[in-house]
């Protein structure tokens, strides 16, 4: 008797469940969807790798913190510029040539590994490089999407792309050590620069990316245009200000190792759960994002997960504070309050994204989503910095409870502020089988 239910209750999981609708239907988009799975792990052994080497050379975690400051300073000076070049020429040849950009880097870092002794200067000029030439390709290819699907598919899109990103910060860092551990330094370079091989195969292959009618010559003034914009769509900037109030209050990742080693008592393998918790949530939360494109009140649907990242981070604040009686069940109870923060983030980020993307015109895709970029590399950082200034004041419990209510109250005031977000809707096309 059960029997007529069943395809029911198929189509519910299957409507929950991640849609992979562009992959099937949209040629150009599962080529170069395809091409980036392979050269983002490739990306995230670098991540892993340049510290690594930098650390090694030198012994300083003052060194290692040059090599970051030195790629931040890399994306923030590149990545605006970057969105007037994908605004103004072919979106398809400048990512071929910033994947020929990001694979010799890479082969010349794998150069650089092999001299006895390399040059930390030398070691950080590539890093800002490397890092220059991704805060070009970044901006470029977000901006391509809407051109490679229909509208009625771009959120499956950009949760496709959340998966492969999510994916490969899981997978990259473990292949990474992998090969650092097996094969040495230099061809763990190596290998990353033979990952964008794929990249670029599947960019030869796909239709060009024009700029359409009315596209600006790449300068200043395009720039320009492209903050003068966003100032005037408060629908973008609610989003811009929404994601700043949930990364700036609710970040605690710079806290982690004080929480594992000292609140916790985890030791480092409680450090790298903690770290890894909230990826982990993400992967979930874009594996099951399907129901996303559904979504017809989706300014609403976003004030919603981002509350629900504040709460999942107030909850991990409140098992901090418990530990102190419960260790180690607060420390499983911290773990899952981090997942569900990192799945609410993922759908957020997936729901803002389409709100920028339907809200642009594609003559000023490029410009805007390189401030989106901006927007969402800098408050992570600004974040860090938040936590632990104000846990040195009031402790690293205290800091992460109270950023978890600010980032709540915050989300009341950026609604109230920004009635635009809540009323913000889209009209679904029917979709293709």
């Amino acid at each position: 008797m059960a029997l007529p239910d069943a395809p029911r209750s198929h189509g519910r999981v299957r409507g929950v469940l991640l849609d992979v609708g562009p992959l099937r239907h949209d040629r150009d988009y599962r080529l170069i969807w395809g091409g980036q799975v392979v050269s983002s792990v490739g990306t995230n052994i670098t991540r892993v790798a340049l510290p690594f080497q930098v650390y090694v050379l030198t012994g300083s975690t003052l060194a290692v913190a040059a090599l970051t400051t030195v790629q931040l300073i890399a994306i923030l000076a590149f990545s605006i510029g970057a969105g007037s070049l994908a605004d103004a020429f072919d979106r398809r040849r400048l990512l071929i040539v910033t994947q020929v950009g990001l694979a010799l880097s890479s082969a010349a870092l794998a150069a650089v590994a092999m001299l006895p002794t390399p040059s930390l200067g030398l070691i950080l000029g590539l890093a800002f490089v490397h890092a220059s030439v991704g805060a070009i390709d970044q901006p470029t290819r977000a901006s391509a999407i809407p051109r490679l699907v229909p509208p009625e598919r771009l959120s499956a899109a950009i949760a496709l792309n959340q998966l492969n990103f999510q994916v490969a910060s899981i997978a990259g860092p473990a292949i990474g050590g992998l090969l650092i551990a097996t094969i040495g330094l230099a061809a763990a370079y190596a290998v990353v620069a033979a990952s964008f091989t794929a990249s670029i195969v599947a960019l030869l292959a796909i239709r060009p990316l024009r700029p359409l009618a009315g596209a600006a010559r790449p300068g200043l003034q395009a720039i320009r245009e492209g903050f003068v914009f966003v100032r005037s769509q408060r629908v973008i900037l609610s989003t811009f200000a929404i994601d700043l109030n949930a990364m700036i209050f609710g970040m605690p990742a710079s806290l982690f190792p004080i929480l594992a080693l000292d609140v916790f008592d985890a030791g480092p393998t409680g450090f790298g759960l903690l770290a890894a918790a909230p990826a982990a949530g993400a992967f979930v939360g874009a594996l099951t994002s399907g129901w996303i494109t559904r979504v017809v009140r989706i300014g609403g649907t976003v004030i919603v997960m981002v509350a629900a990242w504040g709460a999942a981070i107030t909850g991990f604040g409140i098992a901090c504070i418990l530990a102190a009686d419960a260790p180690g069940v607060m420390f499983i109870v911290a773990l899952v309050m981090l997942a569900l923060a990192g799945a609410a983030d993922v759908l957020s980020a997936v729901l803002r994204g389409t709100i920028t993307q339907l809200s642009t015109p594609d003559n000023l895709r490029g410009r805007v989503t390189s401030i989106h970029l901006l927007v969402v590399t800098s408050g992570p950082r600004i974040g860090d910095i938040e936590a632990a200034a104000v846990a040195s004041v009031v402790g690293p419990q205290l800091s992460v409870l109270s950023g978890g209510l600010l980032c709540l109250l915050g989300v009341v005031v950026v609604a109230r502020w920004f009635p635009e977000l809540a009323a913000h809707r889209r009209s679904l096309r029917p979709r293709d089988g």
